[in-house]
């Protein structure tokens, strides 16, 4: 039988006096009242007793309890325990035989703890210390007793003893570790606990101690843990697990298989929890690099050392030494002069970051000044002019590298698993790292892992699914996403556009053909798109036909500089050709005349409706009906040819949330629309509240919310 531990308020007694023996007796809530005793509190440290009238003059003491005994002689009264104190005994009397027995273990508990408490504060014998905690534990797993306190109170006895004692042996500590094994199967350990298992992990990193204990704790952590926020050495307990597993022989294998057995064999992963514990595993770690990495440079206090009451330069270690090699005393003097056009590299090393930068002739007027006095040049000074820099290296210690790549190949294994990749996708669309104007090295540094995690946006922008690839884009208006990041000219493009190509051509496959995502293409990567037109690719081309079909461009000479480099490729030129033969059909769809209703029979496609708007003039059409028919979001592109319809009906169409956006940019005098049993979202009717005209909108059984009903009214 299970029994509760007993709390703080637990016991309430009366006591009446007698030589050497005090009979304590349970009170119902109705005898309570009658007696009005004093409430009894159960201390930590002692049992404290009262009478009718008062409390005792002194309380017992858990320490003073010789003896916890169950009353089983004749005629004894019932449901009592005795206690053997030095003064005499106690009789505390309980209600029920249930009640009883919880006291009873609930006192031989307490009154152990105290025992082994006292006994671990002291260690002599190693060897002895050893044998306790070994009890210890045992007496905690075969306790009846439930209550977390009883398996953690025994790992915060051993966490304590293991932090006041610093000269333990390697063997000892593996010896406690096992030792303490089983309590670490149901509960997570404590923090000191989880510091003593970081430094394991960082000085034997190859212990099967690491393999045989440590997997299922970190399991463990991963499956339940619900926020690193508040445990944080559980988060760097697990980054230094990881790092251990790839030590080992087959490195980053070992961390593979970890990873599956976390996610399980199905396709969809049991455990909710461990993605998002995972993801903040590996950028915790990744951004306590680069904060290690600038601390070294600029000697400011790292959150860390913030966190444990450091402020002030004086209160830190001196920084790694930082040498910046001056250009020759010739070399200036020429640029003094204005006589000499270039600079010889400037390097720039330290102990964990290695950056040489080639500087061309715009950079000189600059560089001069930086080292036209006595003192060294700031690295952040030479790093300032990193638009002028023709090339540009950065080196990382074996160390750091072997960390970043550690991690970073983890966020690659999780975009992997197509059932983690929506919330992958979904945790990493807020970039993690801040943009520091003023620290460059940062941004370098956090060049590095955006370059690293281009296979992971890569699988992002590969992924069919809309709530995977729309994580491309920014978060919120005015902040970059991944989508500006690796197009070109932003800062993680190594590839001449490929990644930007692709990444365009799912988002204009999916819901993102809309004249608001061609007009940030028009203002911000007009250039790069005509270059990666000019260079053939067929996104690119589509793109640029599609501003132009859209009138995105208003200036003259960029739409005749697109025409020219659509048709410099075989490519542009027969999709430009296209382009003209459909204008000329929608001159001839949008002329006057033509039916004012049309109704399409049921069981009508995409492709029945494109055939019958190329049939003649449309001109007058303001009432269409597609009711009942199997017409989905690809029709919304010959919808929005129809410059004078006002009424359309969907009901009972596949048409969905990607149309809705067509139909609310380019239908402006639409007045009434039935979406009635379509699959459209939220996502998609939040789009019609820039129809300005629409006066009649019927959603009966589709997926609206009560919030966006409420801003559509």
């Amino acid at each position: 039988m299970r029994y509760k531990l007993l709390q703080e308020g637990d016991i309430q007694v009366c006591v009446i006096r007698h030589p050497r023996t005090f009979l304590s007796k349970i009170l119902t809530s109705k005898f309570l009242r009658r007696w009005e005793p004093h409430h009894l509190t159960l201390a930590d440290n002692s049992v404290a007793s009262a009478t009718p009238t008062g409390y005792m003059e002194n309380s017992i003491s858990y320490s003073a309890i010789e003896d916890v005994q169950l009353l089983s002689w004749e005629n004894a009264p019932k449901y009592c325990l005795q206690l053997t104190i030095p003064g005499g005994t106690v009789l505390l009397q309980a209600a029920n035989s249930y009640l009883r027995d919880q006291w009873f273990h609930s006192l031989q508990w307490k009154k152990k703890i105290y025992k082994y408490k006292k006994v671990l504060s002291n260690p002599s014998r190693w060897e002895v210390v050893l044998k306790e905690i070994r009890t210890l534990v045992d007496m905690a797993l075969t306790s009846p007793l439930q209550d977390d306190s009883i398996h953690q109170a025994p790992l915060e006895i051993v966490s304590k003893l293991l932090s006041e004692n610093n000269n333990l042996t390697t063997q000892d500590h593996e010896s406690i570790i096992v030792a303490i094994a089983p309590l670490l199967e149901n509960n997570h350990p404590p923090p000191d606990l989880c510091e003593f298992f970081c430094k394991h992990c960082r000085e034997r990193p190859r212990s099967m101690v690491v393999i045989e204990v440590f997997t299922p704790v970190v399991q463990r952590i991963l499956k339940h843990n619900m926020d690193f926020g508040k445990c944080p050495r559980l988060r760097l307990f697990t980054q230094e697990y990881i790092l251990s597993l790839n030590e080992l022989n087959a490195g980053m294998e070992v961390v593979k298989k970890f990873i599956h057995s976390m996610h399980g064999p199905t396709g969809q992963c049991p455990h909710p929890r461990v993605l998002p514990n995972l993801v903040a595993v590996c950028l915790a770690a990744i951004y306590s690099c680069y904060e290690e990495f600038i601390n070294s440079r600029d000697n400011s206090p790292s959150l860390k050392e913030i966190r444990n009451g450091c402020q002030q330069q004086c209160d830190r270690k001196p920084n790694l030494p930082l040498r910046l090699l001056h250009t020759s005393p010739d070399l200036v003097s020429q640029e003094a002069t204005l006589t000499e056009s270039r600079l010889k590299p400037v390097i720039v090393t330290s102990n964990e970051i290695h950056v040489e930068v080639e500087r061309n002739n715009t950079a000189n007027q600059k560089m001069t000044a930086s080292v036209g006095n006595d003192s060294e040049p700031n690295l952040i000074d030479c790093l300032m002019v990193s638009p002028t820099c023709s090339t540009m290296s950065i080196e990382l210690s074996a160390q750091a590298d072997r960390i970043l790549g550690c991690y970073v190949e983890i966020l690659k294994m999780l975009s992997d698993y197509d059932d983690w990749r929506p919330a992958l996708a979904s945790l990493l669309q807020p970039i993690p790292f801040p943009k520091d104007q003023q620290l460059l090295i940062h941004v370098f540094l956090t060049l590095i892992f955006f370059r690293e995690l281009k296979y992971v946006i890569q699988r992002f922008a590969e992924d069919p699914r809309q709530e995977v690839h729309s994580c491309l884009l920014s978060v919120r208006a005015g902040k970059d996403g991944w989508f500006q990041l690796y197009s070109p000219g932003g800062v993680a493009c190594d590839d001449d556009g490929e990644l930007f190509a692709s990444m365009v051509h799912i988002l204009m496959g999916s819901c993102y053909k809309t004249k608001k995502f061609l007009l940030s293409l028009a203002e911000n990567k007009l250039g790069p798109c005509m270059l990666l037109a000019l260079r053939g690719n067929q996104t690119m081309v589509e793109i640029l036909c599609l501003m132009l079909e859209y009138n995105i461009i208003d200036n003259n000479d960029t739409q005749l500089q697109i025409i020219s480099t659509l048709e410099s490729t075989d490519v542009g030129k027969r999709m430009y050709e296209q382009l003209c033969e459909r204008q000329r059909e929608l001159k001839e769809l949008q002329r006057k005349g033509g039916p004012t209703r049309l109704t399409l029979p049921s069981k009508s496609t995409d492709a029945d409706l494109a055939r019958l708007l190329s049939s003649g003039s449309f001109g007058n059409l303001e009432n269409l009906s597609l009711a009942f028919t199997n017409v989905t979001s690809a029709c919304a592109e010959h919808l929005i040819k129809l410059p004078s319809l006002k009424q359309l009906n969907l009901w009972s169409t596949q048409f969905g949330d990607a149309g809705l956006r067509l139909l609310s940019e380019h239908l402006t005098m639409l007045q009434v629309l039935n979406l009635c049993e379509t699959p459209v979202t939220d996502a998609g009717l939040l789009a019609l509240s820039s129809m300005k005209s629409l006066c009649s909108l019927n959603m009966n059984s589709t997926k609206l919310s009560a919030d966006t009903y409420e801003d559509l009214k």
